[in-house]
């Protein structure tokens, strides 16, 4: 039986990574750790909270005397890091979180990976593990109006959230470099799907579509982005975590580019024509100032991952976005427990002076 440490399993792309490693593979074992903070839900997990394969476990991927407690107990043979604060308007507000959270948590799990993986007498590492951090094509800047981020491409991040993923890493790739650790690392485009966190494009809009609020859009809304339906993410980190080339880094996009006010539009004719109603237009939409350091382009490359593994994205954007707002529609209870509280707190400081 493999035994995984998934990071951050409670939140988006890691609630849906359990759930689809649950349903693939019938004799696996799960611990998943997750400090629940305002993106981790403990309701994206609730269907799965009774299955003896999926051990959920409180805590912070930076507190070391927990961290080795769990290896010790469950030697794993992969960690999956998903943890990480993410949502870029967050770090311009509080950069030191995101330091605190994306660069010393990455730090010591590897740190802690490592004690237990590595035979410093005999200078060899365990047969059969592998540390694999889930990171973002944010690393890599900005792109112009043609061309794609290829693994080759430098990194270049604009902001302190993508600053603090290429930092991360980067320090995986020098415990490979120094120490031998098996390691691969993933960089993904836009997910999106059930599960995410309503500060994000797709789920904001359509809760604020729902209940006739504006939908601010951060200045013309031309800003364009790769978007990758989650399952279709969740499929490549197995993948990669099973037979990627230890030390390499795979690029994982949807090959569905679309500007930010495409989406907002698509969101608006969607539930128009769903739930009837007229009061739901495109005179919704409020454009506000654009966010500080906002990057123009991201496309992603994934010929490596596909010639490599043989993943490619089997979801258009056609497809998941009606899949996605079927869930939503379906999980009303759902968004209504999550936008309660902090999160209305945070999202009228956010939009309210724009």
């Amino acid at each position: 039986m493999k035994k995984y440490l998934i990071t951050g399993c409670a939140g988006f792309i890691g609630s849906n990574f359990v759930h689809y490693m649950l349903k693939k593979y019938p004799e696996i074992l799960l611990v998943n750790l997750d400090k629940l903070t305002y993106a981790g839900n403990l309701e994206n997990l609730k269907d799965v909270e009774g299955d003896p394969r999926h051990v959920f476990v409180q805590g912070d991927i930076c507190d070391k005397e927990l961290v080795e407690s769990l290896f010790a107990k469950y030697d794993f043979d992969y960690v999956i890091n998903f943890a990480a604060e993410s949502h870029v308007d967050r770090s311009i507000k509080n950069p030191e979180i995101f330091v605190q959270s994306n660069v010393m948590g990455t730090v010591n799990l590897l740190q802690r990976a490592k004690e237990a993986w590595y035979d410093a007498d005999a200078k060899t590492w365990k047969e059969g593990k592998k540390y694999l951090q889930v990171s973002t094509d944010e690393v890599y800047g900005a792109l112009g109006a043609e061309g794609f981020f290829m693994e080759t491409t430098p990194l270049c991040p604009h902001s302190p959230y993508s600053s603090s993923k290429a930092s991360a890493d980067m320090f995986v790739m020098a415990f490979h470099d120094t120490y031998g650790m098996p390691i691969n690392i993933t960089r993904c485009s836009n997910n999106y799907g059930p599960y995410q966190f309503p500060e994000k494009l797709i789920p904001l809009m359509i809760n604020n579509v729902k209940h006739h609020k504006q939908l601010p859009v951060y200045g013309d809304g031309m800003q364009i982005r790769d978007w990758l339906y989650v399952e279709d993410h969740c499929k490549a980190i197995d993948m990669v975590c099973n037979g990627g080339k230890v030390g390499e880094v795979y690029n994982v996009g949807g090959h569905n580019e679309r500007p930010n006010i495409f989406i907002v539009k698509t969101i608006i004719e969607q539930l128009h024509d769903r739930l009837k109603d007229d009061g739901i237009s495109e005179d919704l939409i409020k454009h506000v100032a654009d966010r500080l350091g906002h990057d123009r382009r991201y496309g992603i490359d994934p010929t490596k991952i596909k010639n490599d593994l043989g993943w490619y994205p089997e979801t258009p954007f056609e497809k998941g976005i009606v899949l996605t707002i079927d869930w939503y529609l379906d999980h009303e209870e759902w968004m209504e427990h999550i936008t309660s509280g902090n999160y209305q707190k945070y999202y009228e400081e956010m939009y309210k002076n724009k």
